[in-house]
Parts: C-alpha cells; structure tokens; sequence
C-alpha cells in the first residue's frame, strides 16, 4: 500500500510518513464546509471518580467534592492528577465531567451497547432497542464509512471472546438489534479499510470479487424477503439493507481513493503479528482510527480500548506479564505494584493514546484553523464508577476543539449526585450533544426508574 500518517510523538510505529502539506482532510482540501467529527473511547474495569479530581482544589471546593456537591473551578487554576499528564498542554480544550449517572443501563462487568445507547443490553442483538448515541452523530455529519469501530476485545468473559484479530459484534449499534462490527486488530481494520487502494493485483482481484458476491448477495436476500413474514422478514431485510449500505459506502471510498491512498498507516510489522500486545494493538488502532478522520472516510469513530476480559500485556514495568484486568478489579497486585498502581500504569498509557489524537489533529490544517477544531473525544468507562459498578457515577474525561457547541471547555464540572436536586444521566448527556449539533430529540435513552421524583428528560442547559 501506499502512503503513510505522522509519526506519533511518544512511540514510533511507522515505517515512514508524509509531510503535513499533504495531510488536509478531505473537507478542507475541497473547500468544503469541515463537519464536526467525534471519538468515543470508552474502558472496562471502572474509572474510579476519585481518580480525576484535581490534586489542588480549594478548601472549599474539597468539602463540595467530598460531599459530591455540584460545582465548577477552571482547570487553568489547578494541576491534573499524575497519570493525565499527558493532557496539559490541552487543558483549554480538556473538561472532566462528573456525576452523570447510568443505572438504566448494564452497568458492572460487561456494558455492552448499554453506555452508548442508555438502555440495558446484554447478549441478543434483541435487547438493542436504538441506534447508539456515536451512530445518531454519524448521521448529522454523513461520510463515506458512516462510522468505524476499533475494538481490543475480550478474550475472557463479556460479549465477545477469541476473535481478538478479526472482526465481530462491537460495542455500538446501528439501529434496534443492530448490533455493529468492530476491527479487533490494526491489521484486519487496515486490510478492511483501504482495499480499495491496495496496490497488489491479487489484492485488486479480491476486491473487486467481493463487490460482485455483495451484489448477488444483496439481490438473494431481498428475493427471500419478499417470501418470509414477521421477525424473519425483518431479519433478511436488515441484512439486506446492510449490503446495500455496504455497497454504496465502497462506491463513495472508489472515488476518493487518490485522498486515502495519501493516508493509508504504513506501520512496523509487529503491529501486523496475530501475538501483538495490547499496548501496541492500542497503538495501532489509534493509528487507523486518525487516518480514517484525516482522510475523510469516516467523521465518527467509537475505540473500546479494552474490556474487562481484555487481558494487558506490554505494560510499562509489566512487559512481561500477562495482566487479568478482572483480578486487578478485586484488589490483586500484579509484582511489586498494587492493583491501584496497575490501574494507573493502564490510564496513563490510554492518556498518551488521547493526547496522540489531539495533538495529531491539531498539526493538520482545515479552513482557517486544525482539524482538532471540528473535533470532540470523549474518554469514559463502559460499566460506570468501578469494578461491581452500580452505575450511580460515569466520571467522563472530554477534549473538544474551540468550535465546540458545548460550554463546557477548561473546566472541572461536578454536577449534582444520584437522586439529588439538579442531578443528570447519561441519557441527559447524550441529548445535550445530540441537541447542539442538529437533533432535536426530547430525550435520549431510557429513563431511570429510582428516579421518579425528579424531571429527568432533556438536555443540560448550562451545557449548550
């Protein structure tokens, strides 16, 4: 393949990278209006809410805190916790949100679609009732790829085991029981993703095959709709329409492979190898996922960057250790370090991922400013507060761009705890976001039952 993305500025996984003169995004190179473009990088085994206070609160806003209080301070007033040093020289754009609540979802060791869609998922592509929140953006903003989802599965417990290099069931949803398919590994996500510019012959053969085999794919499915009733008929037409999709999406990709071929990630054959680490496989679907925003393919992404049953490997200090997140999650030490240290060795290094992305897009130009501009990452655990979750905090880590359309950039912001005055949900979340880029919705997600005295439908207005 050809072309190559910026080399990242803590490891070096590519084999070489072109100038930023030639890294526009599609948009811009266009002369086009930019879209707004989102990440969603949700963790298993908890975010611990204490984990994300500021060390240098006030006596005053120590005592809110402690007593969960609703309260803002500027993060340009205080120093972040250690393990998100990675993070300060984009403290403008940084916002650390806590007291959100999710017990309306499946909460604890296994989320599934639950923290992107506010509703309890489990197995069955049945229990999905909507498009999950990162889909709905997707739509406001269309591109080729409509979407793309990066996966470090499981291997061990939760709703996907074994397929750790290939693709499965992901973590968001198109629609009801539409459950998505994620890219387990560098390797598949970038044979997958730009085939359409692959060099190879053999490789130009294969693609153009497959697109005749989703063509009489498609026909033979809708054939068969027309011949089936009820919930078997909804079946073969949801995947008939996904072919469709599919088809369509390869015919938009055909026509801007002169701009992909200039992004396609040249990286070290080890982020290729079926034994790849966890901490390079994060490396490498970091990559994919900031050639796919860079390029044009896609304006939203969703990157599970583990799961509870995600076991680590390449940890700092822990290279050689083969890490049980779950038995990190009961208190266990793994050597010389507790499982609160293990926890953070892993944040931090999921910090350096963030800080890679804003910084990456940050260096590319788009209209008069970057891309990070139109750009907004959220960093949040799937399960909710800790390891046996209940799901009464979701502290949220956001990184967003200044032409924004929420009021939150540069501050630590406590809202009100569970079942108090004033307190707001996931589903109150995601319908701010949804409200201030285009979708009007009254309310997103289900509601929580326990919380029937209070008015919980709408968005945050001191949010928009």
């Amino acid at each position: 393949m050809l072309g190559a993305v910026h080399h990242l500025n803590f490891w070096t996984p590519m084999a070489g990278a072109l100038g930023l003169s030639s890294q526009l995004s599609l948009s811009a190179s266009n002369g086009g209006n930019a879209p707004m473009r989102f990440v969603f990088i949700h963790k298993g085994n908890g975010l611990y809410p204490r984990a994300v206070v500021p060390p240098t609160l006030n006596d005053n806003d120590k005592k809110k805190e402690k007593s969960k209080e609703a309260f803002r301070t500027p993060l340009s007033q205080h120093e972040l916790p250690d393990w998100m040093e990675a993070l300060n020289e984009h403290k403008d754009n940084l916002t650390i949100l806590q007291g959100l609540s999710g017990k309306m979802c499946t909460v604890g060791h296994h989320s599934f679609q639950s923290p992107l869609g506010v509703y309890k998922a489990n197995t069955r592509p049945s229990s999905i009732k909507w498009a999950t929140v990162d889909f709905e953006l997707a739509r406001l903003f269309p591109s080729p790829l409509e979407h793309i989802e990066l996966a470090c599965f499981p291997i061990d417990g939760g709703n996907l085991r074994g397929n750790i290099n290939g693709i499965d069931k992901g973590f968001s949803a198109r629609g009801p029981r539409q459950p998505n398919y994620a890219y387990g590994s560098p390797k598949v996500a970038i044979e997958k993703l730009f085939k359409s510019v692959a060099d190879s012959k053999e490789e130009k053969i294969k693609y153009q095959l497959e697109r005749k085999i989703l063509e009489f794919t498609e026909q033979n499915h809708r054939s068969l709709a027309d011949t089936i009733k009820g919930y078997e008929k909804d079946k073969v037409q949801n995947y008939a329409d996904s072919i469709s999709a599919i088809r369509e999406r390869n015919q938009k990709l055909d026509k801007m492979g002169d701009v992909i071929r200039k992004h396609v990630p040249v990286l070290d054959s080890k982020y290729f190898a079926d034994d790849i680490n966890t901490i390079d496989r994060q490396i490498g679907h970091t990559e994919v996922l900031l050639a796919t925003l860079i390029s044009g393919m896609t304006n939203v992404a969703a990157f599970t960057i583990d799961e509870l049953g995600t076991y680590y490997t390449g940890v700092s200090d822990l290279e050689g250790e083969s890490i049980n997140q779950h038995d990190v999650g009961h208190g266990k030490s793994v050597k010389s370090f507790k499982a609160d240290q293990v926890r953070e060795k892993i944040r931090r290094h999921h910090m350096d991922v963030v800080n890679t992305m804003v910084t990456r897009l940050k260096e590319v130009p788009e209209g008069s400013g970057t891309m990070f501009d139109n750009t907004t990452i959220f960093y949040f655990p799937d399960g909710g507060e800790t390891h046996h979750s209940h799901g009464t905090e979701f502290p949220f880590l956001v990184l967003s761009g200044k032409n924004s359309k929420l009021n939150i950039s540069g501050q630590y912001i406590r809202l009100p705890y569970y079942g108090k005055d004033g307190h707001k949900t996931l589903g109150n979340w995601y319908t701010t976001i949804l409200n201030a880029y285009g979708n009007d919705i009254p309310h997103y997600g289900d509601l929580d039952m326990a919380l029937t005295h209070l008015n919980q439908k709408g968005a945050i207005k001191a949010f928009m």
